[in-house]
Parts: C-alpha cells; sequence; structure tokens
C-alpha cells in the first residue's frame, strides 16, 4: 500500500467519522408533545418523549402518556388506567414497513406464547398498517389502551377500528419501544425520562 492510498484512507475514515460526530445521538424529539392529554375522561401526563432513530436517520416522534410519571418499564406495565402513545412522522414512512418493524420488535420482547395468544390482534395492527401506503412528514398516529376495553389505533386522529386485545396485548406493545430489546435504546431512555 502506498503512502498515497493510506492518506486517502485516513481521510475517508476521518469524513466518515466528523459526519458522525455531527449528528446529534440523543433522542430529544424534534416536535414538542403538549405536557398533558386525556383519555376517556381520565388526565394522563408525558411520562418521555424522543426520536426514533433508523441509522442515522430521525424515523418518527413519540410522546408516551401515563397517569402517573415512572422510570422503568415494569412500572409503566403495571400502573392501572388508560395509557397513550402518541407519534409524529419526521419523513415520509412507508406504513407496511411501520407496521411488520412494530412486529419483528413485538416479536423480540415476547414469549412465542404470547405471540400466538395475540396473533388476531397483531393480526388487526398489520391489517390497521397496510390499509394506507404511507403516513407523510408531519403526520399523527398512536395507540392508545383503556383498562377493559382494549387498544385503539389512531392515524391523523380517527379510530382504525373497534379496539383490540387485553392488558398484556398493550404491554407487548409497549415492549417495542421499552423492552429488553427496543426498537431504539436511546428512545427506550427518553420515554422513561432517564
Amino acid at each position: 500500500m502506498t503512502l498515497r492510498v493510506l492518506r486517502a484512507r485516513i481521510g475517508a475514515v476521518c469524513m466518515v467519522l466528523a459526519l458522525f460526530a455531527s449528528i446529534d445521538a440523543s433522542a430529544a424529539p424534534v416536535n414538542k408533545f403538549a405536557t398533558t392529554t386525556q383519555v376517556r375522561g381520565t388526565p394522563l401526563i408525558l411520562n418521555g418523549s424522543g426520536t426514533r432513530y433508523r441509522a442515522v436517520f430521525k424515523v418518527y416522534d413519540v410522546g408516551m402518556y401515563t397517569t402517573a410519571k415512572v422510570g422503568t418499564p415494569e412500572e409503566v406495565i403495571a400502573l392501572a388506567g388508560p395509557k397513550r402513545l402518541n407519534f409524529i412522522a419526521l419523513r415520509d414512512l412507508d406504513t407496511t414497513d411501520v407496521g411488520l418493524g412494530f412486529v419483528k420488535t413485538m416479536r423480540m420482547n415476547a414469549t412465542p406464547e404470547q405471540m400466538l395468544r395475540h396473533t388476531p390482534e397483531i393480526n388487526r395492527l398489520i391489517e390497521i398498517f397496510s390499509t394506507r401506503s404511507k403516513v407523510l412528514a408531519g403526520q399523527s398516529f398512536a395507540m392508545e389502551y383503556v383498562p377493559g376495553i382494549g387498544t385503539t389505533f389512531f392515524i391523523m386522529n380517527e379510530a382504525q377500528g373497534a379496539p383490540v386485545g387485553d392488558a398484556e396485548f398493550f404491554a407487548m406493545v409497549l415492549n417495542i419501544w421499552l423492552g429488553p430489546s427496543p426498537a431504539d435504546p436511546l428512545l427506550k431512555d427518553a420515554l422513561l425520562s432517564r
């Protein structure tokens, strides 16, 4: 290897490192979420919010609302009352890819028995995201759980069919972001306000 080739390679490596160093590695959201919301008359507070990254690209912002501020996944799941996840797309998203990505991460954080038991709800999640070709940058979607009623999916504040599932299913949904193998570890910390 000549000195010229070595210098060129070192220069290329330095440029790549500079690019990554310039990227904000925190999960701080681009959008500001309201500090409170209501679900069926129950007041909820913003537990945490952050940005989902895929490689170096910002995908969506998400805010997690609960009845009380908590700091661990176990506390979020054990918390009584409704819970809500609000999302804002930061780029045009292929909804089929989003739905399948959710299911893939759900599978990484659930037992095979849970996945089998909740097959109808998982199919509904895929169906909801597959009925639209895209969620455009700036558009919103949400997932809302109400005990005794189930999980409702929203796109642009419009409910996408009847509620599905139970508390265990919504815990599986939450574990997409809060589980042992989360979609984005920095986002997990941001949602838990760590």
